[in-house]
């Protein structure tokens, strides 16, 4: 057990990105496409924040073309180039599934001061 929680250590980022639920994020994605890398960004609300340690994961949604597109994005993961907060968001609840329902006006999250 000690040797596992070592290897998952060395692999956890130096300092994580201080992301909370109701959040608007842009996330740097580096993505290999045959010998070429770019980095992809997606902004969107970050709606659910699950597990903790090196298997901690970020659920980012946001609306492409009038359609709900959701991706999990773990935090400690290499891939991750960077998460920069575009706004912070207040809200009472843990998980925002309610947004998958909602659209326009009603999908707005209050900004926190």
């Amino acid at each position: 057990m000690d040797l596992i929680k070592e290897l998952e250590k060395q692999q956890l980022k130096a300092e994580p990105p201080v992301v909370n639920v109701g959040d608007t994020v842009r996330v740097h994605v580096r993505i290999k496409e045959g010998s070429r890398e770019r980095i992809q960004v997606f902004e969107g609300i970050v709606i659910a924040r699950k597990h903790g340690g090196i298997e901690e994961t970020i659920t980012v949604r946001r609306l492409a073309y009038g359609v709900g597109v959701e991706k999990v994005f773990p935090i400690h993961s290499p891939s991750i180039e960077k998460i920069e907060t575009v706004r912070k968001g207040y809200v009472r609840r843990a998980k925002l599934y309610y947004l998958r329902g909602r659209v326009g006006k009603a999908a707005k999250i209050r900004e926190k001061l």
